[in-house]
């Protein structure tokens, strides 16, 4: 098994982890698809998303896999007016992550990242390790205090 960056982390960090590798196509990428295979529940299943404010700023956030962001709750959080996804193609150069394997932990860059606050209803999350086909559970908080994110209402 390939070590991602995200995997590394955690480890230097001592944070327990539980990995899940599934197999993929390339149209089963999304986090309904995911949860389905590792047989978890869809709302524990986190995707990471990227966006950019108006001043050209970035924020990550990370939400259950069966929502979408709500922009209007991202912007307000975000401290801007207007925010929007970035494009899949500018995803890999700024953080070093793909679409359907974009992990809140070890991104290229550090950004603000806000984590949905419904992820304190669970003991684990699931969020990607860093590339497709393999998935990270591990506590929330722990999550939080590791990419120094918060709790939001983001959808």
């Amino acid at each position: 098994m390939k070590k991602t960056n995200a995997i590394r982390i955690l480890e230097v960090n001592n944070i327990p982890f539980q990995l899940f590798n599934y197999e993929f196509k390339i149209e089963e990428i999304d986090a309904i698809s995911v949860a389905r295979k590792i047989e978890a529940e869809v709302e524990s299943v986190f995707k990471t998303l990227v966006t950019r404010t108006s001043n050209n700023e970035y924020f990550v956030f990370v939400i259950p896999g069966n929502e979408t962001l709500n922009l209007k709750k991202a912007a307000n959080t975000s401290g801007t007016k207007n925010i929007e996804m970035i494009k899949e193609k500018e995803l890999l150069p700024l953080t070093g992550y793909v679409k359907g394997g974009c992990s809140p932990i070890g991104l290229k860059k550090m950004f603000p990242i806000f984590i949905d606050e419904t992820a304190q209803l669970f003991d684990e999350i699931y969020i990607s390790a860093g590339m497709r086909g393999t998935q990270i559970k591990l506590n929330p908080n722990e999550l939080k205090k590791l990419v120094k994110a918060e709790f939001v209402d983001l959808v």
